[in-house]
Order: C-alpha cells, then sequence, then structure tokens
C-alpha cells in the first residue's frame, strides 16, 4: 500500500518583529523550506497540481502581505520539501488599531497531499509575542485545493479575509471591555485546561496555574487578557502537572502545527461565547 510519511509532532519556528520586519528568503529557506519545494511528493497523482509556496508568497507580496513567521513540520522518513507549514502574513500597511495586537493571516499547506492550501485569520500580540488563531465559526477559513487557478483563489480569499479585520477588531474589543470576577476566571480556566487534557483527573493542573501572569502586561481581569494568559499557558507549556501516576511534571510545549491550530481555535471559541 502506498503510504505518505507520517508527520512527527514537532516543527520549527521563526517570528519577525512585532509589526514591521518581512522575513528574508533566507530565513524562510531556513524555517520553511518546503516553501521552495521544486516539485510535489512523487506518490501523488497527476490530478494534483503543483504550485510552490514560494510562488503564491510572490502573489500575496505584490497585494500587500508579507510574511513574518514560519514552521514546518518535521517528518520521520520523507524530505522536508514535501512536509506541512505554516506562514504568518501581515498586511504592508495596517488600517486596523488596536491597542496591542496587529491581525495576521496564516497560510498551510503542504506538497505531500494532506493539506490544501488553507488561509486562517490570526493576531499577534507584540508584548508576549503570542500568535493567536481565530476560530473557523468567527471568520471561515478559505481553503483551495491543489487544482485550477490556485495563485489567484489564494489571493483572493487573502483580500476579502483582511476586509473583515475591522469586525475581528471589534470582537477584541468586545473581550477586553468584559471584565470577569475571580471564580468566573478559575471557570475560563479549568474549561480551557479540558480543551487540551480532556481526560486529565481533577486536579491534574491547578487552574490558578494557568492564570498566573508571566510579565507585567499579563495583569488584567478582563476577558483579552485572560485569554491570552491562559493560552500562553496551555500552548507554550512550563505549568506544573501531575500524571495519573501522581508524579509531578512540567507541561510540554505544543509544537505540532494541526493542534496549535485546534486548540487555538478552540479557546477563541469559548472567550467568545462569555464576551459581553
Amino acid at each position: 500500500m502506498n503510504t505518505l510519511p507520517r508527520t512527527l509532532e514537532t516543527s520549527q519556528s521563526a517570528y519577525g518583529s512585532a509589526f514591521v520586519q518581512r522575513l528574508s528568503p533566507e530565513v524562510l529557506q531556513h524555517h520553511a523550506p518546503a516553501v521552495f519545494a521544486p516539485s510535489a511528493h512523487e506518490r501523488l497523482s497527476a490530478a494534483y497540481t503543483f504550485v510552490p509556496t514560494e510562488r503564491v508568497l510572490d502573489a500575496l507580496a505584490q497585494a500587500g502581505f508579507f510574511p513574518v513567521e514560519a514552521r514546518q513540520a518535521r517528518t520521520r522518513t520523507a524530505s522536508p520539501l514535501h512536509a506541512r507549514h505554516l506562514i504568518r502574513l501581515r498586511r504592508r500597511l495596517e488600517t486596523v488599531a488596536l491597542k496591542e495586537a496587529v491581525p495576521e493571516l496564516l497560510l498551510l499547506n503542504s506538497h505531500d497531499g494532506t493539506s490544501a492550501y488553507q488561509l486562517r485569520a490570526g493576531l499577534y500580540r507584540a508584548v508576549c509575542t503570542n500568535g493567536l488563531v481565530v476560530s473557523v465559526g468567527v471568520m471561515p477559513a478559505w481553503r483551495i485545493l491543489h487544482r485550477g487557478n490556485v495563485v489567484d483563489e489564494v489571493v483572493r480569499g487573502a483580500l476579502a479575509m483582511s476586509e473583515r479585520f475591522g469586525a475581528l477588531a471589534t470582537q477584541v474589543e468586545r473581550l477586553e471591555r468584559t471584565v470577569l470576577d475571580e471564580p468566573q476566571r478559575l471557570a475560563f480556566a479549568r474549561e480551557a485546561r479540558a480543551l487540551r487534557f480532556p481526560n486529565d483527573r481533577p486536579g491534574a493542573v491547578a487552574p490558578a496555574d494557568l492564570l498566573r501572569p508571566r510579565r507585567p502586561e499579563d495583569v488584567g481581569d478582563d476577558l483579552w487578557h485572560t485569554l491570552n494568559t491562559v493560552q500562553e499557558a496551555l500552548l507554550q507549556g512550563g505549568v506544573r502537572r501531575w500524571t495519573v501516576r501522581n508524579r509531578l511534571t512540567r507541561m510540554r510545549r505544543i509544537t505540532a502545527i494541526r493542534e496549535g491550530l485546534r486548540l487555538n481555535s478552540a479557546l477563541w471559541d469559548l472567550a467568545v461565547t462569555r464576551a459581553a
């Protein structure tokens, strides 16, 4: 049976500066070599239209979007030129003003048949290089199959999604206006913990540990700061956790692209349901 290489639950990433620095081709090449793949995986059929991510990024640059972060999954047996990769992009001139965040687009692709071109919306929080991902329920993703005029479809999707950045900013402002008391913040942290560890025993991770600020800018009892603090704890790890054998460990950082997108999206949905 022909099987494609299994992707490991790890990835590499590189951030640009908070708002202005565009990743150079050399940095992209280092952190996401699949962007520059010369061809698709050999097991794919002729029905698969190969469009290198490099060409898509060139078209997005002409439309005013530039890459600021790149990562890709590492594979156990296959060439890294075919692996799933994720590029975060920002508009060259951003017109949506937020106090400490900037809207982004996330471009996901692979050349091994495991992923179509996908566009998602995100937010970058400058004070902690914290990359949030907006749920598809709030802002639907664009999915472009590897056939037909892929480049034009991706650019069209990017322009359409960026036109909704204003609505995204309005939602962030709702989160900032929603003040939670301590029992509400602990309840949010408990539900957020269950999104990553649905089968953990009670008390495996203390909700209060997920709410502990990592920097002065994280202090706040509004829903926006609560979401960012809990999201960073769950994705970046380092929080104390008791195993089923009652052994104290530290929560691991999530590096898998797919799991990071899933958890980010679910956390956004959790916050939106509580917004005033």
